[in-house]
């Protein structure tokens, strides 16, 4: 009753407030927490498929990303949602397909050219149907400062003990902070470190879904070298690292203090305006002896229709001009850093992005492994993630101890893996 009566006052004043975008016919609304990307919509993608369907007209409506979820539940729950609603990958989506707000969307031309990973953020957790068109995903690896790399005569490295040895000669010269990320706000361990080198050692997509099956334990060896792999970190990170948040981790680096930064593609953009010397990208290290590579091509964003749309055609018409070749390429040089998911052969401008996207023609895609179904219990499999890859930077947990409280953990509460 409460919870009713709150979000009934919350739709009363965002309709007084003009701050609801009614659907009606005739015009498309696109719901979206990208507030930042409002400009990249109204000049560059919207301009675009206007010119190949001058017959409909949609604009973009964001809210901002803290308030989205809460402010886009009570709009579908007053039946005045936009008819496009941009998706947050896994369970926020599913739950609001389950609840009737996303329709289906399995016969929609241009979903063929989407692959199973690119669609797993968006599908019933029997893969039956699909409720969200993907549309970008993030690249992990490691962006560099080339200048710094140049100046001591470093390479790119391809084997985890190459890139080690990088590291090891940036302590010894002493000009730079090897490796800039802090364990202070514990996700970027998780995102940046397990998530970011751990595909090469459980195998990608196949060691993915062997913990959903239960084929696979979190206790098993792969998840200990990971851990192994991660526990040597912390030599490399620099002076008070335990204290250093996220946005002091970016600030040092693109001030040229660090030269290594373990990353997610989304930093491009704001390193590109920040940092003032020369960039280059290199995917996770490869275990010796391995064959193949893999990379944490993370599903990060769809868009999906809202059931009670009055524009269910013109809304399909948008999707499909979306799953097109157009406006693939379109969206990666209009946000650099954000790929699109489908198998379209796109044109990178910007050349860190070109060099995360090449990636995909050398590796195999998965993504980060404790996003689907494995999160959904007590302990939380992501947040025990970061918690316990932090301990094994810091050395108060052994890589052994630490996958083995992961297996534990998600035991607890998942069958397949009791």
């Amino acid at each position: 009753m409460k919870w009713g009566t709150t979000a009934a006052r919350c739709l009363g004043l965002l309709v007084m407030a003009g701050a609801v975008p009614l659907a009606h016919a005739g015009a498309l609304s696109i719901e979206s927490w990208r507030s930042d990307d409002a400009a990249i919509w109204s000049d560059t993608i919207l301009p675009a498929f206007h010119a190949a369907h001058p017959e409909i007209v949609a604009r973009f409506a964001p809210t901002p990303p803290t308030e989205y979820n809460a402010a886009l539940n009570v709009r579908l729950t007053g039946g005045i949602a936009g008819d496009l609603i941009t998706c947050r990958p896994f369970d926020a989506s599913l739950t609001l397909h389950e609840q009737g707000h996303l329709l289906a969307l399995d016969d929609l031309p241009g979903m063929e050219n989407f692959s199973n990973v690119a669609k797993s953020a968006w599908q019933t957790d029997d893969g039956a149907v699909t409720y969200c068109l993907p549309m970008a995903s993030v690249i992990h690896g490691f962006i560099y400062n080339k200048d710094a790399f140049t100046e001591l005569g470093l390479a790119e490295p391809e084997t985890v003990e190459e890139f080690f040895a990088v590291l090891q000669r940036l302590e010894d010269d002493g000009g730079y902070i090897p490796m800039s990320m802090g364990t202070a706000d514990q996700w970027e361990a998780a995102t940046m470190g397990f998530q970011n080198i751990g595909p090469n050692y459980w195998g990608g997509e196949a060691g993915r879904r062997a913990l959903i099956s239960g084929e696979g334990r979190l206790s098993d060896a792969s998840y200990v070298a990971t851990l192994e792999h991660l526990s040597r970190w912390g030599a490399y990170l620099g002076r008070g690292f335990k204290a250093q948040s996220y946005a002091d981790s970016q600030t040092l680096f693109t001030l040229g203090r660090a030269a290594v930064y373990p990353a997610g593609s989304w930093e491009i953009a704001g390193f590109r305006k920040d940092a003032e010397f020369e960039m280059g990208a290199f995917p996770p290290p490869v275990p010796e002896g391995m064959e193949g590579c893999h990379i944490s091509d993370h599903t990060d964003i769809g868009i999906g229709i809202n059931a009670a749309s009055p524009n269910i055609g013109d809304a399909k018409t948008f999707l499909t001009w979306m799953a097109g070749a157009g406006f693939a390429g379109t969206f990666a040089n209009a946000l650099p850093g954000f790929f699109p998911l489908s198998d379209h052969a796109v044109e990178i401008e910007d050349p860190l992005a070109r060099a995360f996207m090449s990636w995909r023609g050398t590796c195999a895609s998965t993504i980060r492994n404790s996003y689907q179904i494995l999160s959904r219990g007590t302990p939380n499999l992501e947040n025990e993630i970061w918690n316990v890859s932090v301990q094994v930077i810091h050395g108060t947990m052994t890589p052994e101890d630490g996958a083995a409280r992961l297996q534990e953990g998600l035991a607890n509460w998942y069958g397949p893996q009791q």
